[in-house]
């Protein structure tokens, strides 16, 4: 290794194990560094290989190598790993550890090692009803000992940052707020004939308003629906995500208010359809009660579609000027705005090349480069 390049360890479990939201982000955030810090390396540390496809995301970037433990775990003893074993595993030459997902393994200042963690929401603890009291109880606990033990706290959005100070009592000085991207393929062009074969495919109607996210009550799809009953003729909506109970319950809904016809939802959408879903939208709505950050607005707004989003957490940052935000709670204003962007062809013009010049900040070398600079602080370069 060149004497000025780094050796950075990452917590890579979600990046072996989650195809979405904390999946996603820890493949994008080492991608990044490699390709905007080459000369660093990345060891990724995880319990076991988890899915050769999500591994493959990252096939032939030579600065990132996997790291399992040197005697292979089971069950229990894996999460038992993550929290005591990886530090024991770590290098001498190990620069530094970032914890991905809200988690630090013990014994880390102990070894000499410096630490940064990175908490996408404390949403556990704001909306608590929606989680169980255990669950709640061990995030706590996890999220708190990070924080705590952390040289630098890396939060996704200010509203993060926000929750993060009140929650944990910490300071202001000790957080960065590092904002996250998304997925190159939804800036790539996209012909009209894909867009057709992916219509075509999931039989969708020729024109609809998308919503993208886990079905679940936080992301609050019965909103928009109750705005569809507001407005002077129902339009069609396309909800792309994991169906929960919730599901049922919107779905029941739509039936009663007669829109049954009107809602259709879609699961297991393969992560390659979802650019071509979003260009043949008219309109995209996130009417989600909170959020850590908001990646869909911004997957939106590379695709030119115009959006609106929900008011109360982070998704003005994800979403900036362009879009336009609505009380979660009110549907007459949701359906007022909808109405009123469905019927200005201009106004979506402009909201669309708006959100296109918002989300430049949101591009890989600008994120790198705000990572790199919080790598820095800790090392005191």
């Amino acid at each position: 290794m060149d004497k000025n390049s780094l050796r950075i360890a990452f917590d890579a479990k979600r990046i072996t194990h989650n195809a979405t939201g904390l999946g996603n982000y820890g493949r994008m955030i080492v991608a990044m560094l490699a390709r905007f810090a080459p000369e660093n390396r990345y060891d990724l540390y995880s319990p076991d290989p988890g899915r050769a496809d999500l591994r493959e995301r990252l096939a032939g970037i030579g600065q990132l190598a996997f790291r399992y433990p040197r005697t292979p775990k089971h069950g229990v003893f894996k999460a038992w790993w993550r929290s005591f074993g990886i530090t024991r595993e770590l290098p001498p030459d190990t620069a530094l550890f970032h914890g991905l997902s809200g988690e630090l393994p013990t014994g880390l200042r102990e070894r000499g090692i410096p630490a940064v963690v990175t908490i996408h929401d404390v949403i556990f603890l704001r909306f608590p009803a929606y989680y169980k009291p255990v669950d709640r109880w061990i995030y706590t606990r996890k999220f708190r000992s990070a924080c705590r033990r952390a040289d630098r706290i890396i939060a996704i959005s200010e509203a993060t940052k926000r929750d993060v100070m009140h929650f944990f009592g910490i300071p202001a000085q000790k957080i960065d707020v590092v904002y996250q991207g998304c997925d190159e393929q939804f800036k790539r062009p996209i012909d009209e004939a894909a867009i057709r074969g992916v219509r075509e495919k999931y039989d969708l109607p020729e024109h609809y308003i998308l919503s993208v996210g886990s079905i679940e009550e936080r992301k609050n799809l019965q909103l928009l629906v109750r705005a569809l009953k507001l407005l002077p003729a129902p339009r069609h909506v396309v909800a792309v995500g994991k169906r929960t109970p919730y599901t049922q319950q919107v779905e029941r809904f739509a039936a009663e208010q007669g829109l049954g016809d009107y809602l259709h939802i879609l699961e297991g959408v393969p992560f390659g359809d979802l650019p071509a879903l979003y260009r043949a939208a008219e309109l995209f709505v996130y009417p989600s009660r909170y959020e850590g950050f908001g990646i869909p607005m911004i997957e939106a707004a590379n695709c030119g579609v115009p959006s609106i989003g929900a008011t109360g957490s982070c998704l003005e940052e994800a979403g900036g000027p362009g879009a336009c935000y609505v009380d979660p709670d009110d549907p007459q204003a949701l359906a007022e705005r909808i109405e009123t962007i469905l019927a200005d062809p201009e106004l979506r013009r402009r909201m669309a090349e708006q959100g296109r010049a918002y989300a430049a900040r949101f591009e890989p070398d600008v994120i790198a480069a705000e990572l790199l600079a919080v790598y820095r602080k800790v090392l005191g370069k």
